[in-house]
């Protein structure tokens, strides 16, 4: 039996679909833990937060309210994978740089929330 893994990608900001191309990434906001060694061994580890978050890249085609995206605040954002899966990510702002590419129309676009959700 086969499964598929990736592929299309439907991203959404409060409803409104972005035209997505390339690698998104989706970070959980897990906790990072790293490791405290010692002159005597392994002591244990650390955890910092991290801030969850969906980022890629989306065609600034001419309907599409740059402004906007790169203000956004307050927002939920939504992936919805090849494999079925669907990420949310709620109470988000746009966290990029705020950058336009000129030769293909591409946005980086990186948005971070208080909280993902992955079903």
């Amino acid at each position: 039996m086969s499964y598929r893994i990736g592929g299309t990608l439907f991203v959404a900001l409060n409803g409104v679909r972005l035209s997505v191309k390339g690698n998104w990434t989706v970070g959980f906001g897990q906790p990072k833990r790293e490791g405290v060694a010692g002159m005597d061994g392994v002591h244990g580890y650390t955890e910092k937060v991290q801030v969850p978050f969906i980022e890629g890249e989306a065609t600034a085609r001419g309907e599409v309210d740059v402004p906007a995206l790169l203000n956004a605040k307050d927002a939920t954002i939504t992936a919805e994978l090849a494999n079925g899966k669907v990420a949310v990510l709620r109470d988000g702002w746009h966290a990029g740089d705020g950058q336009l590419g000129t030769e293909e129309g591409t946005l980086p676009l990186r948005f971070e929330g208080l909280s993902l959700e992955y079903s």
